[in-house]
């Protein structure tokens, strides 16, 4: 099943979803005279090249170009790098992530397997002969040396190539055993968002490194059944209720002298997040295993003491924040708390922010100033619906940076800003430099115009205003009522109500198709209170009923036909389109799941004993939000409607059980559907044929089950 070169379906697949061409991963220079960032050299190039935006000049040009450094040799993926680009979702190729020294002369990274260093003024790139395949290559602070993870060994050569050495090698592994240093283990990099596993000193002569040892990690297989005679990878998998790996954290020297740094593991085994800077002493943020209690920990370097800087407790568990913990350059530590029902920015003991803002992320610290991400809040003037803003935070008060309608995000460094702001009435996403709030350059985007609007409306839904977007049919004029597609994520971490132009696409492709399309927000998903998202605690089937509480009440304002409503999604999409089709088929008359968690026994301990606790304790709140248990299929309702089940084998997130386990479930009970194996596929689908392919077979799956012409 193809369809015409230039159909939405083959060039959103060709061009990922329109991000390819797009400029991202920035950084300033702190002297401000320079944007370093990434970008391929068309629409639909995967390769990403290195990109220094000189502002004296204006000028663009390129720093490393990957096609050039390896002579035009096909790119080679060591197991490991491919792992942490799965744990990333990073569907692109050549430079996909850089570091830089801290006066962002010098930038490393990985191409191939291999260690490449670029001087960014003059913009010239070289290889250093060291062992590979390297991993995630980071310059010192002073530009000197260059440390990265070859084999599991934490290695450090010079800045010319010259020296290099091993600085933590681990015991050698076998089948039962797997230790590394300085990379984040699976949970971390999944679940954490900590996707490193070395941090530099500020002063260029140690580094703080994890040391994560898999061992007590039970062993899972991933095999690939169109491949019988390949062996099945056999990977370490932390589902809910058993082991995690053990991670230590050490500083080592240059000189190899080596410190353990000295925590309370038992009590708080899970390493969340690390920062090291001029400003203060290595500070820890590091969690008890049912993340209701955490510790903001500040380091001794010299004797691996620690000492208590904060401590956090919460009844329900506590959220982990992109930026935060940090030190200001005053010392005073910077976290995003949640007090008093709302989600603040705190610097020292004071909240700075109210419940006019939920807060997501703190971009840059200064010493005038916080630059935070936040939506609105549940005291905010206007509900916002789907925006987010950058905003600059002190003691006198809170000033909005990015001004237009939708959802904006922002890097600083030397009195310059890139603001990078997506809106709901133009294609891609804008990155505009600014300096002292003005506009002085915008950085050129090689991403492709989309060719569609999408016809969305933003509006709210229920009694508890949910946050909802419906699509029409671009050429939609009449009154007449339209079957219904349900297109939602629907938990948590991911919104999908947002108010940017490429977010809604596919869902307007699917109203093209003669579908009435609402995205739901509900409860559980981000962005609007901690009360918000933690209603989903010990029983997610909350989600489901926020879904159907919005499409009842949106069926009263506009013309949905509910004798007609369909379900599809991805993920915990996919595991709530089954959901739905199960456990409420007087609402929902068909539904497809794509890579449906179906038994939350089988998922990973940080996220799911999160949200459920641990299943040995608390059995029954595993059994209500899962699809299926021992026993078969999980309070399913009757009648039965048409479900179609879409899995790639090779998924290490959601692994292929999942829909395995479904499948023999509804077969015992006698419900017919239809599975789709993605053969080879991870919880990606990045394959230009796969990703187009499954567009135009979900819509012939929903005209059969709906009885559609």
């Amino acid at each position: 099943m193809t369809t015409e070169p230039d159909s939405f379906p083959r060039r959103h697949a060709r061009t990922q979803r329109f991000t390819l061409g797009a400029p991202r991963a920035f950084t300033v220079s702190p002297d401000g005279s320079r944007v370093v960032f990434l970008r391929s050299s068309s629409g639909t190039d995967r390769a990403n090249s290195l990109w220094v935006l000189d502002l004296a000049d204006g000028g663009e040009r390129v720093a490393a170009d990957p096609r050039a450094l390896l002579g035009g040799a096909t790119e080679h993926l060591s197991p490991e790098e491919r792992a942490r680009r799965e744990r990333s979702r990073e569907g692109g190729g050549g430079i996909v992530g850089y570091a830089t020294d801290m006066a962002v002369e010098l930038a490393c990274f990985a191409l191939s397997g291999r260690l490449f260093a670029a001087e960014l003024r003059v913009g010239t790139a070289r290889e250093l002969p060291v062992p590979g395949p390297v991993i995630d290559p980071r310059p010192s602070p002073d530009g000197r040396h260059v440390a990265y993870v070859s084999k599991g060994a934490l290695r450090v050569t010079g800045a010319d190539g010259e020296g290099d050495r091993p600085l933590a090698e681990p015991e050698p592994s076998t089948e039962a055993t797997q230790v590394t240093y300085g990379l984040a283990e699976f949970i971390a990099a999944e679940e954490m968002g900590r996707s490193r596993g070395f941090w530099w000193s500020p002063e260029s002569d140690r580094l703080l490194v994890a040391r994560v040892d898999d061992t007590p990690v039970r062993r899972w297989w991933i095999s690939d059944p169109a491949h019988p005679e390949r062996d099945p990878q056999r990977v370490p998998y932390p589902a809910a209720g058993t082991d995690n790996a053990d991670v230590r954290l050490f500083v080592i020297g240059l000189d190899g002298v080596r410190t353990e740094v000295v925590w309370d593991w038992a009590r708080y085994p899970y390493l969340a997040h690390v920062h090291w800077s001029d400003a203060g002493a290595p500070l820890l943020l590091v969690q008890a295993r049912d993340q209701r209690s955490q510790l903001f920990l500040a380091v001794d370097p010299d004797t691996g003491r620690t000492r208590m800087v904060h401590a956090d407790e919460d009844p329900i568990w506590l959220d982990l924040f992109p930026g935060v913990p940090c030190w200001s350059p005053s010392g005073q530590l910077v976290r995003i708390a949640d007090e008093g029902g709302a989600r603040v920015l705190a610097v020292g003991e004071r909240p700075l922010t109210g419940a006019q803002l939920q807060v997501r992320a703190v971009l840059d610290v200064s010493a005038h100033d916080v630059l935070v991400s936040a939506s609105a809040g549940e005291e905010a003037e206007f509900p916002e619906i789907g925006e987010v803003h950058v905003y600059r935070v002190n003691e006198l008060g809170v000033e909005r940076v990015s001004q237009e309608p939708g959802v904006h995000s922002a890097v600083r460094a030397g009195g310059v800003t890139v603001l990078v702001s997506a809106a709901l009435d133009r294609a891609g996403a804008r990155a505009r430099v600014l300096r002292d709030g003005k506009s002085t350059a915008t950085v050129t985007s090689y991403a492709e115009n989309p060719g569609m609007s999408p016809r969305v409306t933003l509006t709210e839904g229920g009694a508890r205003r949910i946050p909802c977007a419906l699509l029409m049919p671009t050429d939609y004029t009449e009154d007449n009522p339209l079957p219904v597609l349900l297109d939602p994520y629907g938990g948590p971490h991911g919104p999908r109500v947002v108010a940017a132009h490429n977010a809604h696409l596919t869902s307007q492709w699917f109203a093209d198709q003669g579908f009435a399309v609402v995205v739901a927000d509900g409860r559980g998903t981000p962005g609007r209170s901690p009360a918000w998202e933690k209603a989903i605690h010990r029983d997610l089937t909350v989600s489901l009923d926020d879904q159907v509480e919005a499409l009842q009440d949106l069926a009263k304002r506009y013309p949905l036909d509910l004798s007609r409503v369909a379900i599809r999604g991805w993920s915990y999409g996919g595991w709530l389109a089954g959901l739905a089709v199960l456990r409420r088929p007087d609402v929902f008359h068909a539904g497809i799941a794509g890579a449906p968690v179906t038994d939350w026994r089988l998922y990973d301990t940080h996220y799911t004993e999160r949200y459920l606790g641990d299943p040995a304790a608390h059995p029954e709140s595993y059994a209500r939000s899962s699809l299926v248990t021992d026993g078969g299929l999980s309070s399913p309702a009757d009648p039965h409607r048409p479900l179609m089940i879409v899995h790639g084998t090779a998924d290490d997130n959601v692994v292929f059980a999942h829909a395995l386990r479904l499948s023999s479930a509804l077969l015992a009970a006698g419900r017919p559907h239809e599975v789709l194996p993605l053969s080879g596929v991870t919880h990606m689908t990045p394959q230009e044929q796969v990703a187009e392919n499954l567009l135009l077979l979900q819509v012939d799956f929903l005209r059969r089950a709906l009885a559609l012409r």
